[in-house]
């Protein structure tokens, strides 16, 4: 443990706690007092950070809303409002995806290799924006990004994104045809990189679209892009890693499926908490 002010190495453990229960310490350097969670995005928080994270949890994982969370903490005699629910999702989110996202990097076989790209239409302040979504062979998540615009520059700065979150350079992609990608695929990933064009080869991505679009049905829309951008790909991200099968139509059996699901759960929790 080091100190939060100074850095200093020179830090002691008081005998009291917090009255959420975390402990305290005390800088002999500088004399500064804090507690484990003073680094942290939750430092003001006045809910332990279990309960911040289970909220945000369910939050990005089950059609739920901001009010539904709340009344469901409600019946525990945990009290919070719909726009704490929210401020905690802004904050720990992006944390999420980044450490989710980061663990991806560099993993897959040869069949991680083959994506299939496409883009599907979310309603942000009123708008349609396009949400460009790719996928492996295995149906792993490659990459998520919302754009306001369909285009070249669009396509590119997914490529690249895409490039960037699994540290690999693609063999085969494959596209519904859209007029945007040849010249973008050949200007960020390759002139190496073969291109198929078929709407019919890429409805397993057109089935995958169904989870996040499933998920914000009951949202009723975004109201900042912002909001829309940090949600879907939070959504994205954790749906993937919650994700019981290796390979395409992969049969789990369910103790196994029960196990693993609690195992990845546990795991995001964590990482809520350590934030």
């Amino acid at each position: 443990m080091e100190c939060v002010c100074c850095g200093s190495s020179a830090v002691t453990e008081r005998p009291d706690c917090t009255a959420q229960g975390y402990r305290r310490f005390r800088c002999r350097d500088c004399g500064k007092q804090f507690n484990e969670r003073s680094a942290g995005l939750l430092n003001r928080a006045q809910y332990p950070s279990d309960v911040i994270a289970l909220v945000v949890l369910w939050r990005l994982r089950y059609r739920l809303t901001l009010r539904d969370l709340s009344e469901m903490f409600l019946q525990r005699g945990i009290v919070f409002s719909h726009e704490a629910v929210r401020d905690w999702e802004a904050k720990l989110a992006p944390i999420l995806a980044g450490e989710l996202r980061q663990r991806r990097h560099g993993r897959g076989g040869p069949r991680s290799r083959r994506w299939h790209i496409d883009a599907t239409y979310l309603k942000v302040r009123g708008r349609w924006c396009y949400l460009y979504r790719a996928i492996d062979r295995n149906g792993d998540l490659v990459d998520t990004m919302l754009s306001e615009h369909r285009d070249m520059a669009a396509a590119q700065a997914f490529f690249r994104s895409a490039q960037s979150a699994t540290g690999q350079v693609p063999n085969q992609v494959t596209t519904d045809g859209h007029g945007s990608y040849p010249r973008a695929i050949r200007s960020t990933l390759g002139r190496r990189v073969v291109h198929r064009t078929s709407a019919y080869k890429n409805n397993r991505l057109e089935q995958d679209h169904r989870g996040v679009k499933g998920r914000i049905r009951c949202m009723r829309g975004f109201k900042s892009f912002d909001s829309a951008e940090r949600f879907c790909r939070s959504y994205d991200e954790l749906r993937n890693f919650l994700r019981l099968q290796s390979r395409h139509n992969q049969h789990v059996p369910a103790n196994r499926r029960r196990l693993l699901h609690l195992r990845r759960a546990t795991a995001v929790r964590a990482i809520l908490e350590a934030a």
